[in-house]
């Protein structure tokens, strides 16, 4: 009675990778406070806007709906600073990438038979891996991961005090007010009057270029501050450590989560990377308490 996409799109939602997501940070690293988003809720937020997206646009909403559901799902423990902990160790490769984890986790470590549209959206989710997605719906995801991650860690920022209001780029407060509901709101109608003159799934020139300064200015006064740099070095320091342990004790993998035919290294990768936040820091005090090593103060 499904299709296959909505077969692929229950699958992923029943997975266990997915429901780790709600314990793996999305930016800051072990908040305090209850309204930080995590990564499952910008993986729902994601899948939002790409639904509204693919349904104004007449695609298959059930397609780019999995493609989301999946995308984040090879996500280390405290976000994106797992890529630069664990690139390292993939010195031939290019280094590590969740969009090439999260195919994994599908494809190897949990094996859900997904249809090759939904792998492709999944790997190529990311402005940065070239090719782009073959089907359309891909680029939907791509566009929604963007303004999903901007609009609501710009609303983060400002709640954990990093940013005021007024300090947005002048252009994109003169285009869409106010962080929040109206910058989603706008920039879905730029994507879906792009698409519409284009032939294909883009976003308006004009507003494409405003979102892009949005995106410098959010590496530059959040993602790469030097206080949320503070944490990410901590961060890194656990995963590394709990890389290395694993490399010289392969007999603490846990058998239930392990590719026996894999090489020691993606074995641990595997493994670490799965972990969410919280697992990785008791996992980390169990190993550690006893050698007198510093907290990593996360």
């Amino acid at each position: 009675m499904r299709t296959a996409f909505e077969h692929d799109r229950d699958r992923i939602m029943h997975s266990k990778a997915f429901r780790r997501l709600k314990h793996k940070t999305q930016v800051f690293v072990n908040p305090e406070g209850d309204h930080y988003l995590t990564r499952l809720t910008h993986t729902i937020q994601v899948t939002q806007i790409a639904r509204a997206l693919a349904t104004a646009l007449s695609l298959n909403e059930s397609l780019a709906e999995a493609i989301a559901l999946g995308h984040d799902v090879g996500h280390s423990p405290f976000g994106h600073t797992g890529e630069e902990a664990l690139s390292p160790y993939f010195p031939t490769t290019g280094g590590w990438h969740h969009a090439a984890q999260s195919v994994r986790v599908y494809e190897v470590l949990e094996d859900l038979n997904l249809s090759w549209e939904v792998y492709d959206g999944i790997r190529a989710h990311s402005w940065k891996i070239d090719p782009p997605p073959t089907t359309q719906e891909g680029h939907c995801v791509r566009y929604a991961d963007r303004i999903a991650y901007l609009t609501h860690d710009a609303l983060d920022a400002m709640r954990a005090g990093i940013l005021s209001e007024n300090e947005f780029p002048a252009a994109i407060q003169e285009r869409f007010g106010a962080a929040g509901s109206a910058w989603i709101g706008g920039m879905i109608d730029a994507v879906i009057a792009g698409s519409l003159a284009g032939g294909e799934v883009r976003m308006d020139e004009a507003v494409l270029g405003d979102m892009n300064e949005l995106r410098d200015f959010m590496f530059e006064r959040v993602y790469l501050a030097p206080a949320q740099r503070e944490h990410q070095r901590a961060a890194i320091d656990v995963i590394r450590r709990l890389m290395d342990h694993h490399l010289s004790h392969p007999e603490d993998l846990p058998k239930s989560y392990r590719d026996n035919d894999a090489d020691r290294v993606v074995q641990a990768t595997d493994y670490v990377a799965g972990m969410t936040d919280r697992f990785a820091l008791r996992t980390y005090e169990q190993i550690f308490e006893s050698t007198g090593m510093d907290d990593p103060s996360l």
